[in-house]
């Protein structure tokens, strides 16, 4: 990963496939960049954005990022099924370094800008960003089921969450490809717009959140993960938390 250039490998051993970073003002753009694979990911690939999602986090000028995939034709058509031949065994694969723990690490408000291909694991990306902005050409799938497994990078987990159990089930056991307009209609989606409105238009949503404190849109990405998981009782108290520390921030910056 860079924040200007798609790879650092030399030419003598060139890489098929990066993803980088690209800063505008408090904006950032997470590009995962192989087109010419439908924006396929490779082991490389997981591990640039792993590092993608750590200068993010890292990088205060940052308020938001999006994500989204090079070219015209995809957002990420999800892992590539022939890097499956480079793990020893499957007990390195249950090992590998994968890429939806990052994502789900940023701290930052995250927006998956789609188009095109949103296959398997592409899927699971958009589902670990916080809103989905998608051009109404767009198509989804989780595939898995059809190749012999399950996904393992959280289509489970946000599908039933966003759409409902049924809708999860019905999606994930039959692999079927579903459209834009009916990811609309389950609540997975919160943005469809026109094709190639997209990035124009998660551009502008980012562009708003990072008017805020960025401690503010932190805060209340933490409170509305946390609500996933606790009682409301505890997410109430660490709502009080979040909130006694925007105000410490708040207080400072008035005594500069």
């Amino acid at each position: 990963m860079t924040t200007s250039d798609a790879s650092s490998e030399t030419q003598e051993n060139p890489r098929d496939g990066s993803v980088r970073i690209e800063q505008t003002g408090a904006i950032a753009e997470m590009i995962i960049d192989r087109p010419n694979k439908h924006n396929a990911l490779t082991p490389d690939m997981y591990r640039d954005i792993a590092s993608c999602c750590e200068h993010v986090n890292k990088t205060d000028s940052i308020h938001v990022v999006i994500i989204r995939g090079a070219g015209d034709r995809a957002f990420c058509a999800g892992s590539d099924i022939k890097a499956l031949d480079g793990y020893a065994d499957f007990w390195a694969w249950r090992n590998r370094e994968d890429y939806i723990p990052p994502i789900l690490s940023l701290r930052k408000p995250a927006i998956a800008a789609v188009k095109g291909w949103s296959l398997g694991g592409g899927l699971e990306i958009a589902l670990a960003c916080d809103l989905r902005v998608v051009a109404k050409s767009a198509v989804f799938s989780a595939p898995e089921v059809a190749l012999g497994w399950n996904g393992a990078g959280g289509a489970a987990q946000h599908l039933t969450r966003l759409c409902g159990y049924g809708q999860a089930m019905r999606l994930l056991l039959s692999g079927e490809r579903f459209d834009a307009t009916e990811a609309h209609r389950i609540g997975m989606v919160e943005y469809l717009v026109d094709d190639g409105d997209e990035l124009a238009r998660a551009r502008e949503i980012a562009q708003s959140i990072a008017a805020h404190s960025s401690v503010a849109t932190q805060a209340v990405k933490a409170a509305v993960r946390s609500a996933l998981d606790v009682t409301v009782a505890q997410g109430l108290k660490y709502e009080n938390e979040l909130m006694s520390l925007c105000f410490a921030k708040v207080a400072k910056d008035k005594d500069r």
